[in-house]
């Protein structure tokens, strides 16, 4: 029989205590050599773009995937009907090829339907590069991860033992309080891990961004490594920056899913 593994909580972090030591080596090398300064330095200017790129893609995914995991649960067959086409389908296609089509025919879409409605009204219509390529990424990461969120928040939410809803209609609370003060709080302590691991890999797929020319940190690489042909010191710099970034936020996340988790005394 093979023995229980120990509870993380008691279990001293060795794994974080060399990817400590890797990352101090490392920086200390970056600090100690010209050229590793100067690309850290070039590619920290794309630091902001990836994480606001993550913020508001996320943010935005969070909100419509809730509805999305709301209208799944409906009682009204068409809701539920419609929100599974979308999930099934976004779903189904890689982020980069949602990228792509978001940016080259969904965004001159909604320019052309736009202009339509504008010109209606007499206004002036507007050109296609009046829709920048960092809102078409953000657009495509929201719709891509929306998809995947919508699972995560139904899930949770089916968790949620039925009777303290019906305890809740006893109660005579309607739908929104039952959702608000019953459901939503008990569902949420199940739904921050996973949500958590979409929010560290939405980082990651930033990256894909890179494709359409947006100046991230992995555009900003390409760009360096292209000038300077440091393809080993400014890759090991990206690495360095995405790691830096996930490892980072994977420990804050554990810590606050531990708080939420909390049972009070």
């Amino acid at each position: 029989m093979l023995p229980s593994p120990k509870n993380d909580d008691t279990e001293f972090p060795w794994w974080l205590l060399v990817a400590g030591g890797l990352a101090a080596f490392f920086l200390y090398r970056i600090l100690d050599d010209a050229l590793y300064t100067q690309v850290l330095s070039t590619l920290s200017k794309g630091v902001g773009i990836t994480i606001f790129v993550t913020l508001v893609g996320f943010s935005s995914a969070c909100l419509i995937g809730l509805l999305l995991a709301v209208a799944c649960l409906s009682r009204y067959r068409v809701l539920r009907q419609l929100a599974r086409f979308y999930i099934e389908i976004v779903r189904g296609l890689p982020i980069i090829v949602l990228l792509l089509y978001v940016a080259f025919v969904v965004a001159p879409a909604l320019v052309a339907a736009i202009n339509w409605v504008l010109e209606g009204v007499g206004m002036e219509g507007l050109r296609t590069r009046d829709f920048p390529l960092l809102w078409r990424a953000i657009l495509a990461l929201t719709i891509g991860y929306s998809a995947f969120i919508a699972e995560v928040f139904r899930a949770g939410l089916q968790a949620v033992d039925e009777g303290q809803v019906e305890a809740a209609k006893a109660l005579g609370l309607n739908g929104w309080n039952r959702f608000r003060f019953i459901v939503f709080p008990q569902a949420i302590r199940m739904i921050l891990p996973p949500l958590g691991n979409d929010f560290i890999a939405m980082i990651k797929d930033s990256s894909l961004v890179s494709v359409l020319g947006v100046m991230d940190i992995t555009q900003l690489g390409k760009v360096t490594a292209a000038g300077n042909f440091r393809y080993f010191e400014t890759y090991n710099v990206v690495a360095f920056l995405y790691l830096t970034m996930t490892v980072t936020l994977s420990l804050l996340l554990r810590r606050f899913e531990r708080h939420m988790c909390k049972v009070p005394d």
